[in-house]
């Protein structure tokens, strides 16, 4: 096992995998940036390293002061979280080359699942179902035109390298193609220096659905069960849960196996989860796979018992998995406490803290790395909190969410909170009548301040 692990991240996830460590026996490295000087995850460490300023560019992305930190300090792993370097392929590599184990997917799987025209070529060989749409990038407007004649309108055109919405478009006519084309390569030029695109159909009324996995050395894959995360705005996940309402015992083994057979496909190893669309007629299509822990794990660690970031730990050290597959005993629910204003485009509210109560009780679990006095910077994601509820069921999942959420005290900042208040009594969210587009059209003067 693992002596010392640096923890190449901040917030939340870099305190929630400090925490693991401990109980594991193993020494932590907290690295950070001049803006994350006074947050938890730098007080818990065994050691803290000061990376660089508080530009993402030039701290948590900056690859060699994250080695040098690593070896200043004789850590012989990195735990790269979620987000900023932990689906680089580089780094992956960077790390094995100076004899540094990386927590995570390898390279090679890395690369193969990272680029999407690729990702779905590798899938559809593996026999996991796949939207239909272009074998690999277009080459013109003119291209995309006769395939969407072929597999019918409404089509989606995305970015090969993209990500959180940007260079994606929905295109309902040749009249609108050309245009869409135009910027949609320039969005993704832009933001991911790779204008390349391919096309699919588009899936009406989805749900997406995402499941987790477990993959060793040996090529062994399990899968834990679903989450639903089809609560979003602009792609961005706001609450997620599990077991889905909209999914039945047939549709969850059918999206278990394809997904087992999808990872295997590159001998998958570490946490990671391969994400599908779903739609009214419970037909999934294979989306993206993500290789690294994701944000919405505690409800999957609720429900079955189970501490993913030391299962990931003790894999990238070679333990084998049982190869069991896994499935909900409970119902969770988890909301993401953003410093974000919903009234006003849920647009970032960085700020220091005045107040702050967090919830508590049976079944409530928070994963914060804020305090009283902190400064919220606004340097990164706008997340301060994740809040799960664990009950026997759906509907006590819901009542004890609500519960929690009027318990949880955040001032001195705009939050989610309210939000998060208001879909707890929205009559769709509740009977599970939802979709990815839900909050496109949902009526916010609903929300209380």
């Amino acid at each position: 096992m693992f002596k010392k692990i640096l923890v190449a991240n901040r917030g939340e996830i870099a305190l929630r995998i400090i925490r693991t460590c401990k109980e594991m026996g193993i020494k932590t490295v907290a690295v950070y940036s001049t803006a994350d000087k006074e947050s938890l995850h730098v007080r818990f460490a065994d050691e803290a390293v000061c990376i660089g300023p508080p530009s993402s560019t030039l701290s948590y992305l900056n690859i060699p002061s994250i080695i040098s930190a690593a070896e200043i300090t004789n850590a012989d792993a990195i735990h790269p979280g979620y987000g900023f370097l932990s689906e680089n392929a580089e780094f992956s590599r960077i790390c094995q080359e100076n004899g540094i184990k990386f927590i995570g997917a390898t390279p090679e799987m890395i690369h193969a699942m990272g680029d999407k025209s690729s990702a779905k070529s590798t899938m559809k060989k593996a026999g996991v179902p796949t939207i239909p749409g272009s074998e690999g990038l277009l080459k013109s407007v003119e291209e995309g035109i006769k395939l969407a004649h072929k597999i019918k309108y409404p089509v989606i055109i995305k970015a090969t390298a993209g990500g959180g919405g940007r260079g994606m478009r929905i295109i309902n006519s040749d009249e609108e193609f050309e245009k869409a084309w135009n910027s949609a390569r320039t969005e993704a030029k832009a933001a991911f220096g790779d204008d390349g695109m391919y096309l699919e159909k588009f899936v009406e009324e989805p749900r997406h659905i995402e499941i987790q996995l477990v993959g060793d050395q040996y090529g062994k894959v399990c899968h834990l069960s679903e989450r639903d995360c089809s609560i979003q705005r602009r792609h961005q996940k706001l609450i997620e849960e599990t077991p889905s309402p909209f999914i039945n015992e047939d549709l969850r083994d059918a999206m278990g196996k394809a997904a087992i057979a999808g990872a295997s496909a590159i001998r998958y190893e570490g946490v990671g989860t391969i994400e599908f669309l779903v739609d009214k007629h419970k037909n999934f299509y294979f989306m993206e796979m993500n290789t690294r822990i994701q944000v919405e794990h505690p409800i999957t660690e609720e429900v079955i018992n189970f501490d993913l970031i030391k299962e990931q730990i003790k894999v990238a050290a070679g333990v084998p998995i049982t190869g069991k597959n896994y499935y909900p005993q409970m119902h969770a629910i988890e909301c993401r406490i953003n410093a974000e204003d919903p009234m006003n485009g849920f647009r970032p509210a960085p700020g220091k803290i005045t107040t702050l109560h967090i919830p508590g009780g049976h079944g409530v679990r928070v994963d914060t790395h804020v305090y009283a006095g902190y400064t919220i910077p606004p340097n990164y994601d706008s997340m301060i909190a994740k809040l799960i509820t664990t009950a026997q069921t759906r509907e006590e999942a819901i009542v004890k969410m609500k519960r929690a959420l009027s318990e949880f005290v955040v001032e001195g900042v705009k939050t989610t909170i309210p939000f998060h208040l208001a879909m707890m009594d929205d009559e769709n969210f509740k009977s599970g009548n939802f979709t990815t587009k839900y909050l496109d059209t949902y009526d916010f003067t609903k929300i209380a301040e």
